[in-house]
């Protein structure tokens, strides 16, 4: 990856680990099923009237609503509906990232690099550290709730994966075109499950401060986290081995856990920022970019190579195997 993709991650990361306060703001409001099918229905509508085809196969453009829209979205607000705290919700999601790295080398034979493995080993020592150190705090963790947002994150892994094979063009456009998949099965899911009283009263006292603060949360999940975040996100994905992408993941809960302290009063300690620390100690070790032949040869003939944040096809297109051909494209 490049200085520049790198930096995008980490923009990316700051705005999903946000992204669980406006979260937890919404649900004070709505149903967790209608509020998937709204969020997404906000965008869909005026991606189906205005924006152009995305110019990736239909089955990429699907694969992608379901896993990252559907599946992540549907199990992590029903998660966070039922008790997972936000911060350690925006933590267990980050599961995400492992099982893409698994997944990618299993399905699509991307290559995982020592440096690479050892990356996501140390942050995923992170991770386990601010998660014991949460059970210990909080008097164990119910099980269904972080059942349920680990199937979320296996939900966000499948999405990465066919946003990868996408390959979008014009990522911004697949990032919007998956939107249309998610509103009306999540409809159909509250019409089922919540009923249509419970979806009546999410419009009620929509003028008082708890109201205001849920539509805030809502303007923010569609703007930044779903326009903004998944937009750059897809963007990496499509030029960069989802191996090297799918770790910066795990920095959106150093985000996230950090966010819920400050905006929400959940407690946050010193053990907590030492793990966070390791989590991104192991993202830097795992995206770093080993200098590359022409590079050394230079430096050594007294040259400098300047990373100017360029793309390099050799390093790029590494692992970019193509199970399917041309795609249908």
């Amino acid at each position: 990856m490049s200085t520049r993709d790198r930096l995008l991650a980490c923009v990316v990361a700051v705005c999903w680990g946000l992204n669980f306060v406006a979260i937890h703001l919404s649900l004070e409001q709505f149903p967790p099923f209608f509020l998937v099918a709204l969020r997404f229905a906000v965008i869909a509508v005026p991606t189906v009237l205005l924006v152009p085809r995305p110019g990736v196969p239909w089955r990429w453009v699907l694969g992608y609503g379901v896993g990252f829209g559907v599946l992540q979205f549907l199990f992590l607000y029903l998660a966070m509906a039922v008790g997972m705290p936000t911060g350690l919700a925006s933590l267990v999601l980050q599961s995400s990232a492992p099982f893409t790295v698994l997944l990618a080398g299993v399905l699509l034979r991307e290559r995982l690099t020592g440096r690479q493995g050892l990356g996501v080993a140390v942050a995923l020592v992170g991770l386990g550290g601010i998660a014991v150190h949460r059970a210990e705090v909080d008097g164990g963790t119910l099980l269904l709730p972080v059942l349920l947002t680990l199937c979320g994150g296996l939900g966000w892994a499948l999405g990465n994966l066919a946003t990868r094979q996408a390959r979008a063009p014009h990522p911004l456009r697949l990032t919007l075109w998956m939107s249309v998949v998610p509103p009306l099965p999540m409809l159909a899911a509250s019409l089922l499950v919540e009923g249509p009283a419970r979806i009546g009263q999410g419009f009620t006292g929509l003028t008082s401060t708890p109201g205001l603060l849920a539509l805030g949360g809502l303007v923010y999940t569609v703007l930044v986290g779903t326009l903004l975040g998944s937009g750059l996100w897809a963007a990496l994905m499509s030029r960069n081995p989802s191996s090297a992408v799918a770790p910066f993941s795990m920095l959106v809960p150093v985000v996230g856990i950090g966010a819920a302290w400050a905006l929400l009063g959940e407690p946050t300690s010193a053990p907590e920022l030492a793990w966070g620390a390791l989590v991104v100690a192991g993202v830097l070790v795992g995206s770093a970019r080993p200098a590359h032949r022409g590079q050394l040869v230079g430096q050594a003939a007294g040259g400098e190579a300047a990373d100017d944040g360029r793309e390099h096809p050799d390093q790029d297109d590494e692992a970019r195997p193509d199970l399917l051909g041309s795609q249908g494209r």
